[in-house]
């Protein structure tokens, strides 16, 4: 185990790409460059909330290390070790489906990439530490809310087996942040905090399309050949065949991540090009939520409500479309634009149907996918107002081998007593009925096969706003509780079965445990 001094330092981005040659923080336009070079904002009372120990352990660093003063200091940007040389990346994106020009890491701040005893590759970055010359009109902070959400989803996602960044990190400021949670004019002092995020690479879509769209080929190419050198160097000496090979896995690789989201009833809210990551990874959780009442249509954004456009069951045409902006992007390359929507079906579209079919499967302990099944239970589970999590977990309980089945564990997933129409239930029992006749193991390894990828836990938003509540009050312990909780979801774990409830009515419509905004 290591000290913080002891990192590994390798910064390989800032040393092979070039950097932007005006040095203030000036919120500007950034041409012919990747990164600027700028310092974490010094705060007065850094006070650590929260650490993921697994983080720690990645990077080698012992538990007595994270707990001390100076991790705190460090890890809000008070303070550098040798050899981190912080920086803000610069990208563009797509948001909404139009394109916003350049945004770029407007209040995120590279600190470096450590090489770990493993010969990992990882970058730390601190999220809501001060403004960079992409802040646009913002601040760069962040406050403590959205943090906890950051800070527990991003721990949340990886136990889940979700493809995602991480986070070491979660550390009060003593800073007051001025905040319109709603943008309703509303606007109030919220604590600062700051969380640093951890990854292989923070590169999205968006740092490739700024450079296309500026018409600069020359950075653009010099961006591609270092990130195929870093991330992806199996591929071999960058090419034309090379860059469509590195297309191809970051199609595959987005389909594997949007087949997790779907499996585990995530939706991201914010799926717009520079949120987008090219290692298939979970990236900036802003207003994400999980599907709790199984509506194909719901969004937690609110930024979203009117067209709906990153909603639960759209997410794998976002997806697509966002694939395709990057293969507009890396056109000038490789000038064959047959070839890049080839591979976007053959290793996007294909990618994602196959492993959907066997995801769904998996879920119902099935050996095989069975599409009249599988259409008939989405249009079941849209009938009455139905917990997704619940209902599947529950579903393992049901005995599947009686000649009248028992509907009983089934009564845990449903918000209302509308699932005791005749109408359903004559659905339900005709749907079970199906089921029940293509189940080809015995009931214990079904139950075993489906309780390993339906998770009994999930970070629900109530629970989240819960544990903010209460860290706005200095009581820390939720956080904690959750953390502990979402190590082992899909564990039963009896002491914490009050987590496995579904949403309470006074949540339905609560601020912070329904819809949320994009303000942090």
């Amino acid at each position: 185990m290591k000290t913080l001094h002891e990192l590994h330092f390798d910064n390989r981005f800032i040393n092979h790409l070039p950097e932007d040659t005006n040095k203030d923080k000036t919120c500007r336009q950034v041409f012919n460059a990747c990164y600027s070079s700028v310092l974490p904002q010094k705060v007065s009372r850094p006070q650590l909330v929260c650490y993921s120990p697994e983080v720690a352990q990645l990077l080698d660093l012992a538990a007595h290390v994270c707990e001390s003063e100076e991790f705190a200091h460090v890890f809000v940007g008070n303070q550098l070790v040798n050899g981190m040389q912080p920086y803000a990346t610069c990208y563009g994106g797509h948001q909404f489906g139009q394109w916003a020009g350049q945004l770029g890491d407007g209040r995120a701040i590279n600190l470096g990439e450590v090489i770990n005893s493993e010969k990992q590759r990882l970058t730390l970055q601190l999220k809501g530490s001060g403004k960079t010359p992409y802040s646009r009109t913002s601040d760069g902070l962040a406050v403590l809310r959205s943090s906890v959400r950051e800070f527990l989803c991003s721990e949340a996602m990886h136990h889940l087996g979700v493809p995602t960044t991480r986070a070491l990190s979660l550390v009060l400021t003593g800073e007051s942040v001025l905040r319109d949670m709603f943008y309703d004019g509303n606007q109030r002092y919220e604590a600062g905090a700051v969380v640093c995020r951890v990854a292989q690479s923070f590169t999205r879509f968006g740092h490739f399309q700024i450079h296309t769209t500026r018409n600069d080929i020359t950075l653009l190419k010099q961006l591609v050949d270092y990130t195929i050198q870093t991330d992806f160097p199996h591929l071999g000496k960058p090419s034309v065949e090379t860059y469509l090979q590195w297309f191809s896995e970051v199609c595959q690789k987005t389909a594997e991540m949007i087949v997790h989201w779907q499996r585990v009833g995530f939706v991201h809210g914010v799926m717009n090009t520079d949120n987008m990551s090219i290692l298939g990874l979970t990236i900036d959780y802003g207003p994400y939520g999980w599907l709790e009442d199984f509506n194909y249509h719901w969004t937690p954004n609110t930024t979203d409500a009117d067209h709906r456009r990153y909603h639960f069951g759209n997410q794998p045409r976002v997806a697509f479309w966002n694939l395709a902006q990057l293969a507009n992007a890396i056109f000038p390359l490789v000038q064959d634009s047959k070839a890049l929507q080839d591979i976007l079906e053959k290793h996007y579209t294909n990618t994602f149907q196959r492993g959907y079919e066997k995801m769904m499967a998996q879920k119902l302990g099935l050996e095989q996918f069975d599409d009249a099944l599988i259409s008939d239970l989405m249009t079941l589970l849209q009938t009455v107002e139905t917990d997704m999590t619940i209902f599947y977990r529950q579903l393992a309980n049901v005995d599947m081998t009686q000649t009248d089945i028992d509907t009983k564990p089934l009564t845990h997933a449903y918000y209302d007593k509308a699932y005791q129409g005749e109408n359903y239930q004559n659905q339900l029992h005709a749907w079970l009925k199906h089921y029940a006749c293509l189940i080809v193991t015995d009931e214990l390894e079904r139950k075993t096969k489906m309780n390993a990828v339906n998770p009994n836990y999930v970070l629900r938003n109530y629970l989240s706003q819960q544990a903010i509540d209460a860290a706005e009050e200095g009581d820390f312990s939720e956080i904690e509780r959750l953390l502990n909780l979402l190590r082992k979801p899909y564990d039963e774990q009896p002491e914490f079965s009050k987590y496995a409830q579904k949403r309470p009515e006074w949540a339905k419509m609560k601020a912070g445990c329904s819809m949320l905004s994009c303000s942090s």
